[in-house]
């Protein structure tokens, strides 16, 4: 399990700190029974942190799972998992309805970490239009 040092605890909210420390939504889902899994993968050349999303959506759109693998900073790993826990239950409309914003605020991100909450917003909206196009190929045939 990650830890953030002492020192650092002081320049990140709690929200941040829980997490980071225990990202419930960490992992990778299967296309499995079905559902389609769409697919993001996003990354910051500035700082190097890179976010995989996927979410699993059911045939009335809502997305039912949602995980994430992010190789980056607290900020960037508890971003992803927000947003992963965030978008689970809602319609493909409604998680495009997400913004970075949102994301930050919730975490009370700093300014020089909205970089992170970016992240997280472009996977959702990746892994949506990825959800899409494969629903399409699957009514084609």
């Amino acid at each position: 399990m990650k830890h953030i040092v002492k020192p650092l605890r002081r320049w990140y909210n709690k929200r941040v700190i829980a997490h980071y420390e225990n990202p419930s939504k960490a992992g990778s889902l299967n296309n499995t029974e079905g559902a389609q899994v769409g697919t993001a993968l996003v990354g910051s050349p500035a700082c190097g942190d890179v976010l995989k999303l996927q979410v699993k959506v059911n045939s009335d759109n809502i997305i039912t799972e949602a995980r994430f693998k992010t190789f980056g900073c607290g900020s960037a790993i508890a971003s992803s998992n927000y947003a992963a826990e965030y978008i689970e239950g809602k319609s493909l409309a409604q998680a495009l309805g997400v913004t970075n914003r949102d994301i930050s605020r919730h975490l009370e991100l700093p300014p020089v970490k909205l970089h992170c909450s970016m992240l997280a917003e472009d996977a959702i909206k990746m892994a949506v239009a990825d959800a899409r196009e494969k629903q399409k190929k699957v009514s084609r045939n």
